[in-house]
C-alpha cells in the first residue's frame, strides 16, 4: 500500500536512477550509518553506561531479534565472538 501518487514514485525512481551506482551505494552506506547511531542512541538512552560487548548485543537485539527465534538467537549471540545479553533491557 502506498500513498505515494504514481507520477511522484516515478520522478523518485529516475532521480535514483540517474545516479551512478557508486552514489547509490554511498547514499545507501550513509543511510545505514544513520539509522546505526539512531538505534544506538536509542539504546543508550536513559542506561546505565554499557560496555562494548553489552552494546554489540543490544544493538543485534534491536535491529535483528525479531527476525529469529530465541533459540536461533542464543545460537547466533554464542557464535560470535564478544558479544553479550546480560543487560536488563
Amino acid at each position: 500500500m502506498s500513498d505515494t501518487p504514481t507520477q511522484i514514485q516515478q520522478r523518485y525512481k529516475e532521480m535514483l536512477m540517474s545516479r551512478t551506482p557508486t552514489e547509490r551505494l554511498r547514499m545507501v552506506s550513509r543511510m545505514y550509518d544513520s539509522g546505526r547511531k539512531l538505534v544506538i542512541s536509542g539504546i543508550q538512552n536513559g542506561r546505565q553506561e554499557l560496555n562494548a560487548s553489552q552494546l554489540r548485543g543490544q544493538l543485534f537485539l534491536r535491529m535483528y531479534g525479531s527476525d529469529f527465534t530465541a533459540a536461533d538467537r542464543k545460537r547466533i549471540i554464542n557464535k560470535i565472538p564478544d558479544m553479550q545479553l546480560d543487560v536488563v533491557t
